[in-house]
């Protein structure tokens, strides 16, 4: 049986899970802003088309919004990632095996009989089920099945599928995608590929083996075969394990004491522990930072950082608060004005992993211990999201970042669901 593989992608996927909940928003163009409402990190059609970029500070393209009624909305993580959940859930049936790429990506391992029709079903159930419109490409490799799916995306007479296998001639095709828009390439290495004089993909495809390993090296390499139909990735059914986990939040106003830094990062360890325990893995390193605001020229610059290794491999939060506090009170220095803290918590082990030790406690401590993580795990996922807390976790948050404009956790927090009106 010959490989195939489809890329599905949602489209606009941030603002089309506001359009699922809020129909007023087609066709209106929309923009969605990074915390504390800072940069715009998705854009509808709409507002792609107004010319605002990636990333672009959100006060420097205000007349653009308000001479176009552009909608600008905050970010909603929460029901971002519940809705990706439920667009791999109705895919997963489907196909033999499947890789989550990304929040709003996956790729799909194909039989035979899948094609250009199947996908048109796939599509079609996804945007049923979910409301989210996906497009979706597929070829012989990742890499052109990648490709497919930008093409397919771009080009809507094609209705959102493309099947490469329906492209008469794959070199023509090859030559229209520049090679910065070459999954893995990327501008800076397309840099140095023009500089060889391969400028598209279909000069990499036929470019000298030994030179494009000599100017990339072995990933610049697999992508040249993959890009001939010479598969070289396969599809990563199981994530790889964590080498770590980042808990860091930029504040909604600047923090000078140390009290509330401690409330932020108490509040943000606490959230580095339940994934710890979501993923059943124990930290043996803890890592915490300080910065000010880089972009304040008027205030004193100031970043440190602190690490400390635990006696014990842990996923307990208090051992975890207990930890990256006393690191914090080290690195802290009174005159700034602080605008973000954070915590690392690294060197992962399995829970299965931990190895017995002579001074550990006893195994009915060490069960009530667990037990009462579960309880707060529990609590927290049916009430919403630090109802029960640490008392160092504080009460107010005043340091809280910005979401002015944030929509409703329509999907996750029972207080937030949608209301329908007969």
């Amino acid at each position: 049986m010959k490989t195939r593989f489809a890329l599905v992608d949602c489209n606009n996927f941030y603002a089309s899970c506001e359009r699922v909940f809020d129909p007023r928003l087609i066709g209106r163009p929309l923009a969605i802003l990074s915390n504390n409402d800072g940069c715009v990190i998705a854009r509808s059609e709409e507002v792609k088309r107004l010319g605002v970029p990636m990333g672009a500070p959100a006060h420097e393209h205000k007349a653009t919004f308000e001479k176009n009624a552009v909608v600008v909305m905050s970010s909603n993580y929460a029901l971002y990632g519940d809705m990706s959940a439920r667009v791999m859930e109705t895919l997963r049936p489907c196909v033999p095996t499947m890789e989550v790429y990304s929040i709003d990506e996956a790729f799909l391992a194909l039989e035979d009989w899948q094609g250009v029709e199947f996908a048109r079903e796939l599509r079609a159930r996804v945007r049923q089920w979910t409301g989210i419109p996906v497009s979706i490409g597929i070829g012989p490799t990742k890499t052109l099945a990648k490709m497919a799916n930008r093409l397919a995306k771009k080009t809507p007479e094609l209705g959102g599928v493309l099947d490469l296998e329906t492209v008469r001639d794959m070199d023509e095709l090859l030559a229209r995608v520049p090679c910065e828009d070459i999954w893995g390439i990327g501008k800076r290495l397309a840099v140095r590929l023009a500089a060889g004089g391969i400028r598209t993909a279909c000069d990499l495809k036929h470019g000298e083996a030994a030179w494009v390993r000599k100017t990339l090296g072995v990933v610049g390499e697999r992508i040249r075969l993959e890009l001939q139909g010479v598969s070289c990735l396969a599809l990563e059914e199981v994530p790889a394990p964590k080498k770590g986990i980042a808990s860091a939040k930029s504040f909604g106003r600047p923090v000078e004491s140390l009290r509330e830094l401690e409330e932020a990062l108490a509040t943000y360890t606490a959230r580095a522990a339940e994934k710890l325990r979501a993923g059943r893995l124990l930290a043996r390193q803890v890592h915490v930072f300080v910065a000010t605001n880089p972009f304040s020229a008027r205030q004193p610059q100031y970043s440190a950082g602190a690490q400390t290794a635990l006696v014990r491999p842990s996923n307990h939060t208090p051992d975890l608060i207990a930890a990256a506090l006393e690191l914090l009170r080290e690195i802290y220095r009174p005159g700034h004005q602080y605008k973000k803290t954070g915590i690392f918590v690294t060197d992962l082990i399995a829970e299965s992993d931990l190895q017995p030790d002579l001074f550990d406690a006893a195994p009915e401590a060490a069960g009530r211990v667990q037990e009462l993580d579960q309880i707060v795990d529990g609590l927290n996922r049916k009430l919403g999201r630090n109802a029960i807390r640490y008392g160092s976790m504080g009460v107010k948050s005043r340091w809280a970042m910005r979401q002015d404009r944030r929509s409703r956790k329509f999907t996750t927090r029972w207080d937030e669901l949608p209301v329908a009106k007969a």
